[in-house]
């Protein structure tokens, strides 16, 4: 009885403390670690969850495929909406629990609809504008940018980037395939120069003269106020937020998606629900100066200066179904070259 006993409270203990082993989330996060390691120590805190990171900015995706049923990974963090499909469209991710936090934080048109993925954090593809040349641009709609007051005068990065494919995917959605691939065309024939460099580099561009209006995310204004070397050209410009006057502002997201082999799903399904929370939310926004998805979530000051804008209401799930689509738009007027 003596050895039985015993026996049961080594296998008590066992399983405990294999528990206790598993009391971790592991993260494969496209998203630099500065950005989300107060956030983590934070739930690691109020949880007791310990969290690993592992950040890439290239490859998660390949190693998730490579590593298999053998994948450590239970979430992945991403910058924007495209990566989330990728892995969804690939197989390499399941449902999370649509519990009733998830529901009353984050508004449906940010949730996949087979709950594989979250938005996490909302990215306003804004226009920015010259200060010094363009005078007011507060009512500009992205389909101005195909007028001919805008020949030549018109900076962006690659059409074929994450950021200039969502927006051309939205297009699509709202104005139709036919209207989208003329706007795109006359918006190329608007370029101040080939499409090159990242956002905060046709801010420059405003700044040396080179054009007067760019496509760019709002909290690259935020970056470059805080750069010394780059505060000049933060100055040079006004943040529009497009088609107020209509559909709204077209909204990029930063997200999280459930690994499809995530051996610590408990514990991944709780960090989502922490990563959603109004503390969570506020945090994540003042640290990067973007705008929470959680509608109640407080914004940082700097990002409240720039005013309040309606975003396009249109659920991410929809315009990710078109991303595609914009693709071959961008190769069929051949708006790289």
């Amino acid at each position: 009885m003596r050895k039985l006993l015993i026996t049961c409270m080594l296998t008590i203990s066992s399983i405990a403390s294999l528990q206790a082993q598993a009391a971790e989330v592991n993260i494969y996060s496209f998203r630099q670690p500065f950005l989300i390691e107060p956030i983590l120590k934070e739930f690691t805190a109020q949880t007791g969850i310990e969290t690993n990171i592992i950040f890439s900015k290239k490859g998660l995706i390949q190693r998730l495929k490579r590593e298999g049923e053998l994948s450590p990974a239970d979430i992945v963090l991403t910058s924007n909406f495209a990566k989330m499909l990728q892995i969804k469209e690939q197989n390499l991710s399941q449902p999370y629990t649509l519990s009733g936090t998830l529901t009353e934080n984050i508004p449906a048109q940010f949730r996949d609809s087979e709950n594989h993925w979250l938005a996490l954090t909302q990215r306003v593809r804004n226009i920015y504008s010259s200060k010094e040349r363009s005078g007011d641009q507060s009512a500009i709609r992205y389909e101005d940018l195909a007028k001919p007051e805008f020949k030549g005068r018109i900076c962006t990065r690659s059409g074929k980037h994450p950021y200039n494919l969502g927006l051309i995917a939205s297009m699509i959605a709202h104005n139709g395939e036919a209207e989208t691939e003329q706007w795109l065309s006359d918006v190329k024939s608007n370029l101040a120069r080939k499409p090159q460099g990242n956002d905060r580099a046709q801010v420059k561009a405003i700044k040396e003269g080179l054009c007067d209006v760019s496509l760019g995310n709002s909290y690259y204004l935020g970056k470059m106020l805080q750069d010394p070397k780059q505060i000049e050209w933060a100055n040079s410009v006004n943040l529009n937020f497009p088609n107020q006057n209509d559909r709204g502002s077209h909204v990029n997201v930063s997200g999280a998606i459930l690994a499809k082999y995530a051996p610590n799903k408990s514990s991944a399904q709780k960090l989502i629900e922490f990563l959603t929370s109004k503390q969570a939310q506020s945090l994540y926004a003042e640290l990067n100066m973007e705008y929470p998805v959680m509608p109640t979530a407080k914004v940082s000051d700097l990002v409240s200066s720039w005013g309040t804008f309606k975003a396009d209401p249109l659920p991410l799930e929809d315009v990710a179904k078109l991303q595609k689509q914009a693709l071959k738009l961008v190769d069929k007027v051949r708006f790289d070259l």
